[in-house]
């Protein structure tokens, strides 16, 4: 098994918290990992990235080469698009539709999403609004795992646990709350990629 992630977003969205959700995961499971250096993180708003490589084998760098990625999850769209020369061609981008406008000229929406809609292996999905559904639109991050989920090659009960060792210190409501949200991902995702 081997997995090359790219975790793409704007300060202050979850992309950490994505990044040690899936790396807990992967090693319970058992795999190799490898993380790159998140960018932009110590400002809100500022683009974060992330190159997440996973494997059953030892693992040399920790950086994705173009058009090697399997996945991009981006918890914003705009991101989703900046990292395409990474996807390899059968690979997947998971993706909120919602936008965060953080540059003076932010493409028009619908072109955005025109462009994401023409990726051939795609997940894009409100995110907020599910997030919203399921009690707090803070959990939009765990939203888009959950929808990015069916395509990590682990267990679902591997992402479970690393949420409740993560948020174990901020108390059950919050575990909760997070489940929640990943589940209603997945169930998402489910249902897209079953049409």
């Amino acid at each position: 098994m081997k997995k090359d992630i790219i975790l793409a977003g704007v300060g202050g969205q979850g992309i950490i918290s994505i990044a040690a959700i899936i790396g807990y995961a992967a090693l319970e499971a058992g795999f190799f990992l490898k993380q790159s250096e998140v960018h932009g993180m110590s400002v809100r708003g500022g683009d974060v990235q992330s190159n997440l490589r996973i494997s059953d084998k030892e693992i040399a760098s920790d950086l994705i080469p173009c058009g090697k990625a399997d996945l991009i999850i981006a918890v914003e769209p705009l991101e989703s698009l900046r990292y395409l020369p990474y996807l390899s061609l059968d690979g997947w981008v998971i993706t909120s539709i919602t936008p965060f406008i953080n540059i003076p000229e932010y493409p028009d929406m619908d072109k955005v999403l025109d462009e994401i809609h023409k990726l051939p292996h795609h997940v894009a999905l409100d995110a907020d609004e599910l997030a919203k559904e399921v009690g707090s639109t803070k959990v939009a991050n765990t939203v888009i795992l959950g929808a990015a989920s069916p395509f990590l090659g682990m267990e679902f009960s591997k992402l479970e646990n690393a949420i409740r060792f993560i948020f174990r210190a901020k108390g059950d409501e919050i575990i909760e709350l997070n489940l929640k949200a990943l589940k209603a991902g997945r169930d998402l995702a489910d249902k897209i990629i079953r049409t």
